[in-house]
């Protein structure tokens, strides 16, 4: 396979997944706000800033942000590169560029949503779209995800793709532990001791759709270390960090189990790295969570770019 086709296959997955988390983070993040139980969580300007951290939007005034704008370059501004719309649009043209090798039933669920997303109504959208839009990207994610998995040969192609899914999951992930986690600090400095039981661990497991998961396993309301030892270490939820990083293995194995055993490559510091956090524990870690989770952030850019390296870019023209 080409390097170029290998690493269109690779960032669709993970515009996919980019496209879900920032959908979902937003729907959560404005709509859990509105019954918050402190008046910080409830705070316009606090929400906001939350949704361009969680795009890496760098260029906006935090005193008069905007509510309409925000919204709009999150979800449907085509000049954003971070938007949803834009997302979709890449991940599509990605597809296009690798329609050969995916199924057709894969390739007609993607091209419906790009259309469906282009076409969506700004002015709607605006004024009383947002639940609607981003309900609606989460559902055609999960569609387009299930017609990968049944109807795609699970061979190299379909590993570059869940490679391409689990190294942005684990990355957005990481991502919205930060920025949550620093929520939460900002919400409770008056009152310190309240961080552990803080509302933000609540909305952090909405975020990634795993609340119920979460009360299922602790018996429970969520708290800080048991939001924290739950993303991060359970290997059994899908969403977790410690989950995606068995998936990259297992997916970049498939594309050459040799490497495994090869220092300074990929699978190498993937395999280092899981089992780092397999046997690591919550205890561990809330001596420095920030500096924890900033550091699994850094890894994991690193893990990414040592596979674009390894596997994309190859090719000499």
């Amino acid at each position: 396979m080409l390097a170029r086709i290998a690493n269109n296959l690779f960032w669709m997955g993970r515009y996919m997944e980019r496209a879900e988390h920032t959908a979902r983070f937003t729907n959560v993040n404005y709509f859990s706000s509105l019954d918050a139980p402190n008046k910080l969580s409830r705070d316009r300007q606090f929400v906001l800033r939350s949704m361009y951290e969680m795009v890496g939007e760098e260029e906006y005034d935090e005193e008069t942000l905007k509510e309409e704008d925000v919204l709009y370059n999150t979800a449907l501004n085509p000049e954003k590169h971070y938007s949803i719309l834009q997302c979709i649009t890449y991940a599509r043209e990605n597809a296009s560029s690798s329609r050969d090798l995916i199924s057709s039933d894969c390739y007609e669920a993607m091209n419906t949503y790009y259309h469906s997303v282009i076409a969506y109504s700004k002015e709607h959208f605006v004024t009383r779209g947002l639940h609607d839009f981003t309900s609606h990207v989460m559902d055609q994610s999960t569609i387009m995800k299930g017609k990968m998995r049944s109807t795609m040969l699970h061979d190299e192609v379909y590993a570059l793709i869940k490679l391409g899914m689990n190294i942005e999951r684990a990355t957005q992930v990481s991502r919205i532990l930060q920025i949550k986690y620093d929520d939460a600090v900002e919400a409770t400095i008056n009152k310190p001791k309240l961080l552990k039981k803080s509302f933000e661990w609540t909305t952090l497991l909405k975020c990634l759709n795993v609340l119920d998961v979460n009360r299922r396993v602790y018996k429970k309301a969520p708290t800080q270390n048991s939001a924290l030892e739950f993303l991060i270490l359970n290997p059994r939820s899908p969403r977790t960090i410690l989950s995606c990083l068995d998936e990259i293995q297992t997916y970049i194995t498939m594309l050459d189990p040799l490497k495994a055993r090869e220092k300074d490559t990929a699978t190498f510091l993937i395999g280092k790295m899981r089992c780092e956090y397999k046997y690591k524990t919550i205890e561990e870690i809330p001596e420095d969570v920030k500096g924890f989770l900033a550091d699994t952030f850094d890894s994991l850019i690193r893990i990414s770019e040592k596979i674009e390296e390894e596997y994309f870019y190859q090719e000499k023209i």
